[in-house]
């Protein structure tokens, strides 16, 4: 017995192949490996401000580099805000642009909350 499934339309968009790239595999890897680049390409794109943040986290705290990454990403969490915003921001700061107050109140929690743990 068959069964009509309803599929989103965004779901659909991500998932499903076209007839064409079906029939040809070469086509779909070369959409595949497209996608894959982009994705690397923003990647590299952001890893300059999260390693500026990260240095400013190291002197703000002081922590090692991987604490200070973890602080980044905690950061993130308790803001909502993909990391690489957090970053942005943060590293803006120093040129004078504010830190948004939901971030600027997380990360006076987290750095409150590390110098009461003490810092590895």
């Amino acid at each position: 017995m068959q069964q009509a499934i309803t599929v989103p339309e965004a779901h659909r968009r991500l998932t499903a192949v076209p007839e064409a790239e079906a029939v040809d595999p070469l086509a779909a890897e070369v959409l595949e490996l497209r996608a894959l680049n982009d994705q690397l390409s923003r990647a590299m794109a952001s890893r300059a401000v999260i390693d500026q943040a990260r240095g400013m986290l190291m002197v703000l705290a002081p922590c090692s580099s991987e604490r200070a990454w973890g602080l980044l990403v905690e950061l993130s969490q308790r803001s909502n805000v993909k990391l690489r915003l957090v970053a942005a921001a943060l590293v803006a700061a120093a040129d004078d642009e504010p830190l948004p107050e939901h971030m600027r109140r997380e990360l006076r929690a987290v750095l409150r909350r590390l110098q009461s743990v003490g810092s590895p």
